[in-house]
């Protein structure tokens, strides 16, 4: 469902143009428009929800991945929440949501490419991380240029300045209940935003540096845990 240019676009500069388009990614009641290993996703309480038990483990990192579009420049807002094996915000969940990203196996839907990183640890939630690629990016607080390096898979990383400090954006997170996060993209700049708070900023001027691709949402391997994800409205042009 589209719509004309309204709330959070309204008011970035990097979204002038008139031809600004806002997409609801989710209806809030299914999954039309996604797909992913059956057994693992649903919709619960309105958000769409992933979980792995004991007896249903994912083997390796998997994705429900939108299937409606590649875009590029965009900003993309959603509220997410983790939860562990209990229920609660206190043990592991590990997650993120891909953006520029590509399908690498759609037997188990597995993606690669840029990631905006969440998890129910203290560290790195807002980071920068690369699936199937060059790995961590950008770590919360860091202004980064990345240039070409040695080879495709060790870019040169300069940290230029700073964001908003890791302790602060760690701070503002509220484990286990709903959490705003926004990525911005736009030509070679990306940002990721958790609750109204900057945590990184990267520049990539490297060779391999993705300019579109899927979005899609982690369920990450390992223990039992459950990732929600809601109100996701994308703001492309």
């Amino acid at each position: 469902m589209k719509t004309a240019l309204t709330g959070i676009a309204a008011s970035l500069a990097l979204f002038v143009s008139a031809s600004a388009e806002e997409t609801i990614l989710f209806n809030g009641k299914d999954l039309t428009g996604w797909k992913g290993v059956e057994g693992f996703w649903s919709v619960k309480d309105g958000a769409i929800t992933g979980t792995t038990t004991a007896d249903n483990p994912a083997k390796k990192n998997t994705f429900l991945v939108w299937q409606d579009g590649k875009p590029g420049d965009f900003v993309l807002t959603f509220k997410y929440r983790l939860l562990d094996a209990e229920g609660k915000g206190e043990g592991y969940a590990n997650s993120g949501v891909q953006y520029r990203s590509k399908v690498l196996d759609e037997s188990y839907w597995v993606v690669g490419g840029y990631q905006a990183d969440m998890e129910l640890g203290s560290k790195y939630s807002g980071i920068l991380y690369e699936e199937k690629g060059r790995g961590i990016l950008a770590l919360r607080g860091e202004k980064v240029v990345l240039e070409d390096g040695e080879n495709q898979k060790k870019p040169k990383k300069n940290v230029v300045g700073e964001t908003t400090p890791s302790a602060d954006v760690q701070a503002g997170i509220k484990q286990g209940d709903w959490n705003d996060y926004k990525i911005v993209a736009k030509g070679n700049v990306v940002e990721h935003w958790i609750n109204g708070k900057l945590s990184v900023h990267l520049t990539d001027n490297t060779a391999v540096a993705p300019k579109e691709g899927v979005i899609a949402l982690q369920l990450h391997q390992g223990k039992p845990m459950t990732a929600q994800f809601k109100d996701l409205v994308l703001v492309s042009q």
